[in-house]
């Protein structure tokens, strides 16, 4: 329906995250205590007030740290799929390689390994803190 471009690579990886994100989040939300829940429903609170104090605060930080990691992962998948026509760096690398100039296709190999380490020490930075570690 859209053909290959930016736009295509977007929602691919928009919709892929997305799902991804859902059944994590999901898995998650079985996985709460429900004592806690039922303490704060059994105190008269709003079905608002069950999630914002006793839901949200369980499943905050596996959803926090699934997104940073998917946030990773979706940094480098935008390379390959740019490298079979959805544009950005991916695209330029192809064109690059097609033309056989090796030194701007390892320019353009160390900028995705630096963007790559830059993203993952950041993840981790992020997951750390989440986790309290």
């Amino acid at each position: 329906i859209l053909g290959p471009g930016v736009l295509a690579g977007i929602i691919a990886i928009t919709l892929r995250s997305v799902g991804f994100l859902a059944k994590l989040l999901y898995e998650a939300i079985e996985e709460i205590d429900t004592t806690q829940v039922e303490a704060i429903t059994a105190t008269g609170a709003s079905q608002l007030q069950v999630l914002n104090y006793g839901i949200w605060p369980q499943i905050l930080p596996a959803f926090a740290g699934n997104a940073v990691f998917r946030w990773d992962i979706n940094i480098r998948e935008s390379t390959v799929l740019g490298l079979v026509g959805a544009g950005g760096i991916g695209l330029q690398l192809q064109a690059s390689i097609n033309i056989v100039a090796w030194q701007q296709v390892s320019v353009i190999l160390l900028c995705i390994l630096g963007t790559v380490i830059f993203s993952e020490w950041i993840s981790a930075k992020v997951r750390a803190r989440l986790l309290g570690n």
